[in-house]
Formats: structure tokens, C-alpha cells, sequence
């Protein structure tokens, strides 16, 4: 067994005894009171799900495995002393519940790279969808072509016991991580450069080759991805993105069909094409006012403008924070060290002095902070990927260290199909008021 694999499997086993103990003799124990609110407005903040890998708290942010984001930066493993961690060092942190070391990561590096090859009729078809079809349309169907690939799928099928699922789990995980980045350069070579298709370099890191093989050889670029995928990795359990992964592989769908669901539903304009949605917003914002520099002052009337008309403000407002997404900092961060003058830049940069007082200002929005997609796309368009239909796929390659992490740990649990019981409104409503609803 390969060393990682057994290591993480070392120290599952006592996860597994904690799991099954809990199970047994806590499983009476009351956790949370659901109100009809809660279950009105998407389940926000009921307790349940497990899910080991990162946690969200409304007013830190985002932890991963406990380490907050710029203890991240500082902890995991770099190829450079002033670069950017390594996605492979999230990956294992999220995996093993620790810091990696060097060897570790790099270990990690080469076992991908060994496990890249996509087979041809993935190809195939991508190259059968017209070139209009959105990116993350063929991200996704080039997902569950791979399925063909599931070794999970074939023990299944021969009669493995339970206590293996997760074995071959982690075997179609680590292939499917490892073959992202070629899908996903596949597709931006063929949709925005005529198919002129650029061969992986195996000497390279994951995201450093996903940079290479999408035509982007600089190192700026390639530093660039690093950051976006270790923060763009995880962000607990409950997002659509996670929870439809997590949801469809307790039917035991094999990994690539639980991780095409996920993908679907971070194409969702709620979820991850947000990030496409930010930046188109702000090119309007350029082309309306007819400049490339607007003011503060300019931009507060665009911001009040667009929320008289309905409309809400990209990037602003989040599910669960309560303050600025440390992801959106982190981003920040990057941009002062690295960029010295860029419009678009400065416009996110000043459209967070402007939006938060506005926002504030109206009673219903409990969130006025920007979220990880107020930055990214700007990061990404300043360093030449400037074809923003394809930002969610990016985020959606990242996203697998965390929501395939994840299922590796369900299967090593053993968690059961998730059923939750629904009622019909009437039900709900003659719980609150012990009357028929007028509606029925």
C-alpha cells in the first residue's frame, strides 16, 4: 500500500472507533432545535452533516483542519521561500488532519503525475459539444465520462465488503484530482484557442502544470493558481457544492458521478459562477460610466443605482460570515505584493471602501463584507486569463481537495445514505398555528 494511503488509513481506523462509539452510545443525544425558519430559508446553521475538513464560523472565517488561512500560507510547503503553498499540501492537511512535510507533498506531486493520463474518449466528448457550450457544461459531462475509469464502481460490482469501500474510494479520488488539471486545460485551449492544445510537463506541480498546460507559463501565473486553489479548496460541508458530492456519494455512486453533482451545482449562480458574475458586473460598470478608473464617488451611485433596480451587488453578502471572507484578503494580500498598478485592481480595491456603508445601510442584508468572489476573477484577468466564462471551472478543479477529501472520510465511516424527512407547507403551518393554512 502506498505510504500516504496507509499512513491516512493508520490514522482513520481511530476515527472509525471514535465514529462508531459516538453512534452507539450518543446517538439520543438532542444537539439543536430546528426552527420552521430554518427549514424555510435552505436548513442555515442546523447541525447535520460530519465533516471533518474545514469549518466555517461567521465571525473567523474559514479553518481548515483548525488552521486559519494565513497560518496556511505561513505552515504548508512552498517550492519557493517567497512563493505560495502547494494545493498538494492542502490536499494532504485535509486529508490527514496535519501538516505535511516536503517529502509529503512532493509525493503527493508525483503520484498525481503518474495518475494524469485521460483517456481518449474524454476527449471525444468534450470535442462533441459545440464551442458554445458553457466551460463548465463540458467540465462536468468530461467528469462522468471518466466514470468508465471507477475502480470503486468495479469492486462494487464483484461484491468487496463495506469495510473496503473506502480503499478503491481513495484510489478514484486520488485519479480523478490527478486528471482535473488536463480536463480542464483541454477545454480552455479548446474553447478560447482554437484547440491548440499544449502536452502536460511532469517535472512540474499540479497547479503549476494546470498553468502551463492552459498556456500561462509564467511563473507569476503559476504562483497565482497555487494561492487560488489552496483557498478556493474547502469551505465545510454544507455549500451546495459539497453537500451534493457528500448527498450522491452516500448512494454510493462512485467518485466522479458524486463529484460531477458537486460541480453542477457550484455552476449555479448562488455558488460559483458568482465569480463570473463579478467581473461582468464591473466591466458594465466601466463601459457605462465610460471609464476605466471610476471614483469612489462614481461608483457609490452605480452600486445605489443597481440596487434601485433590483438587482443585488456581486461579490457582497454570504451565507455564513458575518465579516470580510478571509479568502477576499488573502487575495488583497496578494495583489499588494505583487501588483502595482492594474484598474480593475483598484476598482475591487475601492468598490470595498464604497459597498459594505451602503449595504449596512439596508436592514434586511445581514452581510454587507465581500466573499472570495469579489477578488478573483480581477487577480485572474490581470495576469492574462481574461476569459471569465471559465473562472468556475477553476474553482471547481480546486474544489475537489476538499469535497473528494471528504468523501474518502464518509466511506472510511461508513456514513449511511442521507434521507431527511420533508412535509408538505401544511404540515408546517398548522405546527405554528395550529390552523389550516388558507392555501390548502
Amino acid at each position: 500500500m502506498e505510504y500516504i494511503k496507509s499512513r491516512f488509513y493508520n490514522k482513520a481506523t481511530k476515527c472509525i472507533d471514535e465514529y462508531n462509539k459516538l453512534k452507539k452510545e450518543h446517538g439520543d443525544k438532542v444537539i439543536s432545535e430546528v426552527t420552521i425558519g430554518q427549514v424555510l430559508t435552505g436548513m442555515k446553521g442546523v447541525p447535520s452533516l460530519v465533516t471533518d475538513t474545514s469549518k466555517l464560523d461567521p465571525q473567523e472565517g474559514i479553518r481548515f483542519r483548525g488552521y486559519t488561512i494565513p497560518e496556511i500560507r505561513q505552515k504548508l510547503p512552498r517550492l519557493k521561500p517567497e512563493g505560495e503553498p502547494l494545493p498538494e499540501g492542502m490536499f494532504y492537511l485535509l486529508l490527514m488532519g496535519e501538516i505535511p512535510s516536503e517529502e509529503d507533498v512532493f509525493n503527493i506531486s508525483k503520484d498525481w503525475s503518474t495518475r494524469a493520463h485521460v483517456p481518449q474518449h474524454v476527449y471525444d466528448v468534450i470535442d462533441s459539444m459545440p464551442k458554445n457550450a458553457k466551460p463548465m457544461t463540458q467540465f462536468s459531462a468530461a467528469i462522468v465520462a471518466m466514470a468508465t475509469e471507477s475502480l470503486f464502481q468495479k469492486a462494487y460490482r464483484s461484491g468487496i465488503g463495506k469495510q473496503f469501500y473506502w480503499d478503491f474510494i481513495y484510489d478514484d479520488v486520488m485519479n480523478l484530482i490527478a486528471k482535473l488539471p488536463r480536463v480542464a486545460a483541454y477545454i480552455y485551449r479548446r474553447n478560447f484557442y482554437n484547440g491548440d492544445h499544449i502536452e502536460p510537463n511532469r517535472r512540474l506541480d499540479w497547479a503549476g502544470n494546470l498553468a502551463h498546460m492552459m498556456g500561462h507559463d509564467s511563473e507569476e501565473v503559476k504562483r497565482l493558481l497555487r494561492l487560488y486553489m489552496v483557498i478556493h479548496s474547502d469551505h465545510e460541508g454544507g455549500n451546495v457544492s459539497a453537500h451534493a458530492t457528500h448527498l450522491v456519494g452516500s448512494a454510493l455512486s462512485n467518485p466522479y458521478y458524486s463529484f460531477a453533482a458537486g460541480m453542477l451545482g457550484l455552476a449555479g449562480p448562488l455558488h460559483g459562477y458568482a465569480n463570473q458574475d463579478v467581473i461582468h458586473w464591473i466591466f458594465e460598470l466601466m463601459d457605462e460610466l465610460d471609464t476605466e478608473e471610476p471614483t469612489k464617488e462614481q461608483l457609490s451611485d452605480y452600486v445605489k443605482k443597481t440596487l434601485e433596480n433590483g438587482r443585488v451587488i456581486p461579490g457582497y453578502g454570504h451565507a455564513v460570515l458575518r465579516q470580510t471572507d478571509p479568502r477576499f484578503t488573502a487575495q488583497q494580500e496578494f495583489a499588494s505584493k505583487y501588483i502595482k498598478h492594474d484598474n480593475l485592481i483598484n476598482t475591487v480595491n475601492n468598490l470595498y471602501e464604497v459597498v459594505p456603508p451602503i449595504l449596512g445601510k439596508i436592514g434586511k442584508i445581514q452581510n454587507p463584507w465581500p466573499n472570495v468572489d469579489a477578488y478573483s476573477g480581477a487577480l485572474l484577468h490581470h495576469y492574462g486569463i481574461k476569459e471569465y466564462t471559465f473562472y468556475t471551472v477553476l474553482f471547481g478543479v480546486s474544489r475537489a481537495l476538499g469535497v473528494l477529501s471528504s468523501l474518502v472520510m464518509d466511506r472510511v465511516y461508513g456514513l449511511p445514505i442521507e434521507r431527511p424527512s420533508s412535509y408538505e407547507l401544511k404540515w408546517y403551518v398548522e405546527q405554528a398555528t395550529g390552523k389550516e393554512p388558507s392555501c390548502s
